[in-house]
């Protein structure tokens, strides 16, 4: 069998999210994504930042959502993305921070020992999202 894996990388990733609408301007206006496609009837909405795709959907029904657990649930704990440099990683989480219906769980601080450092927030549409800067990258 050859050593080689199997896969290479993430094509997209699907995210339900509270809000659609909401969730999908996060991305294009807070963080400058590219709005790649929708399909209305479905409803979903398809985000990218030229590394990564998303597809978001519209929960039925966005009051009878459960907090997400990592110790009892399945499912996505959250979703990191890389940042270039650790001035982008401060310029993101004071533009993430400021943006309407962002909740901030905590501003950069290093990952462990470091040098690695991270945030995380949660998008307006319940997402937990980190950024995080690996200088050794």
């Amino acid at each position: 069998m050859d050593d080689k894996p199997l896969t290479r990388g993430i094509d997209h990733l699907g995210l339900t999210v509270r809000d659609l609408n909401v969730t999908r301007d996060f991305f294009i206006q807070c963080l400058g994504w590219t709005l790649v496609g929708e399909r209305p009837n479905y409803p979903a909405a398809f985000v990218s930042d030229g590394h990564v795709m998303l597809t978001l959907w519209q929960v039925t029904n966005p009051d009878g959502r459960v907090e997400f657990d990592r110790k009892t649930n399945v499912g996505l704990h959250h979703l990191a993305l890389r940042v270039g440099s650790e001035e982008a990683l401060n310029d993101i989480f004071t533009r993430v921070s400021g943006w309407p219906g962002v909740v901030a769980e905590f501003a950069p601080e290093n990952l462990g020992e470091g040098p690695k450092r991270h945030t995380m927030v949660y998008e307006p549409g319940g997402i937990r999202l980190e950024f995080d800067f690996d200088p050794r990258i």
